[in-house]
């Protein structure tokens, strides 16, 4: 039953294009855990995107956390990633968790990739 609530929740939910906030969340339900990495331009700031998201999944019974967040730069034409930065009010996540999770969800992309450097 658990394998089967986190399994219905999307990895990735981010902006088609451009520059973002994003949080990387890590959903639970008993023993099980998965992470999944949101942003929203419309969001201004990181816990705007967690109250965006983590109602309904509740609901369903997951428990939510959010290790920290950061801004991801999409460009959807040049099919390239990059995850940065930190969230004031979170901290910064493990930019490499948020990569793997892209990669696996844009497979075609010719850069995804992390950097520790600006905001």
């Amino acid at each position: 039953m658990a394998l089967a609530a986190l399994g219905r929740v999307d990895d990735v939910d981010i902006e088609a294009s451009g520059k973002f906030k994003y949080i990387l969340i890590q959903l639970s339900v008993g023993d099980q855990t998965k992470y999944i990495v949101r942003g929203y331009s419309h969001c201004g700031y990181h816990a705007d995107i967690y109250d965006e998201v983590t109602p309904a999944l509740e609901k369903q019974g997951i428990n939510c956390s959010c290790p920290g967040g950061g801004r991801i730069e999409h460009d959807k034409n040049a099919k390239t990633i990059l995850v940065y930065g930190y969230s004031m009010g979170f901290g910064q996540a493990d930019h490499s968790i948020a990569v793997k999770i892209l990669q696996k969800k844009f497979p075609d992309y010719t850069s995804i990739k992390s950097s520790n450097e600006g905001y």
